[in-house]
């Protein structure tokens, strides 16, 4: 495997963190995902191509960015910077280095293998003593299968724990490339009704629950997270199709129980930095205590080992 030719584009690359996967990790997020989930947490990392995340509160219109972007993004308007959406960024982060606000924030970066396992063995002593690795993110990491298959053998290579946090909607092939450098899947299932699946996220969710079943037969180490969104995939109707969905698999080994991800809004800021708008910032879709322990204790009785996962 050619590790110094292949490069992934990723847009944050997260030291100790201890919520996507067992000990203290880093998380590399990889950019790139074909669903359009409208509570993401990443919006920055759902196109492939470069994002531009403009702050205007804490911009001074200065006019500094202007003349220094090669395809004229930035522009000044009777003395206000405004941000074209409709052209592409190259990725030179001139206008992000001259900025004296920080008001710009350019996401995407080309990383080679041996630059992101030199950054990610830096911890190498957090990982030996919580039992940690790293996780690979996203986005969605399957869609840069070349690059991610590569990082996750190299990280093998050096005795490293990896984890692979997937959406589970792509191609199998993709998914069992990753599969035989990674020693724990974290797989998302949000709804099971397929067109209610279509309604909140862009697609259907039959490949994903297909690709699930693929790779728990051949035996890959899986837990099962689930985003909890009040009113969006919280009812008992759901959670009860989920269950059954999952009883056939309690008793295998490589399954490794349930993680319930409470909905919240630190990224819904986000989303107007990039010129985009949150659909879902009318109404509270944050989950009660109540409710959270419920759906816990509803997959506990029927043995699917859930807890809740707490940022």
């Amino acid at each position: 495997m050619e590790n110094k030719k292949s490069k992934a584009r990723i847009f944050n690359l997260q030291k100790y963190n201890t919520y996507d996967g067992p000990g203290v990790r880093t998380i590399v997020f990889f950019k790139g995902c074909k669903m359009r989930c409208k509570w993401c947490s990443n919006p920055e990392g759902v196109e492939s191509k470069y994002a531009v995340m403009y702050m205007q509160n804490m911009c001074k219109h200065c006019g500094n960015c202007v003349p220094v972007c090669p395809v004229g993004i930035h522009v000044m308007d009777n003395g206000t910077h405004k941000v074209m959406r409709n052209i592409d960024c190259l990725g030179c982060r001139n206008c992000q280095n001259v900025c004296l606000q920080t008001a710009i924030a350019i996401f995407g970066e080309n990383k080679s293998i041996p630059d992101m396992l030199a950054q990610i063995s830096k911890d190498r002593i957090f990982y030996d003593l919580s039992g940690g690795g790293v996780t690979l993110s996203g986005g969605e990491v399957s869609l840069q299968e070349t690059a991610a298959t590569a990082l996750l053998s190299a990280c093998k290579q050096e005795g490293i724990n990896t984890a692979i946090e997937t959406c589970g909607y792509g191609e199998l092939s993709s998914l069992l490339s990753l599969a035989q450098f990674t020693d724990l899947f974290l797989y998302d299932i949000k709804l099971m009704d397929s067109q209610k699946h279509f309604l909140y996220t862009g697609v259907n969710n039959e490949v994903i629950l297909e690709n699930f079943k693929e790779l728990m037969g051949r035996k890959y180490p899986i837990c099962v997270r689930v985003p909890l969104i009040k009113g969006i995939n919280d009812c008992t109707d759901n959670i009860s199709k989920m269950v059954d969905f999952l009883l056939p698999f309690k008793r295998q080994e490589n399954f490794k129980g349930v993680n319930l991800l409470p909905y919240h809004k630190m990224s819904v800021s986000k989303y107007a930095a990039l010129g985009r708008v949150y659909e879902l910032k009318d109404g509270d879709y944050s989950m009660t205590e109540q409710r959270l322990l419920e759906i816990e204790q509803i997959l506990n009785s029927n043995g699917l080992n859930a807890s809740i996962i707490r940022h």
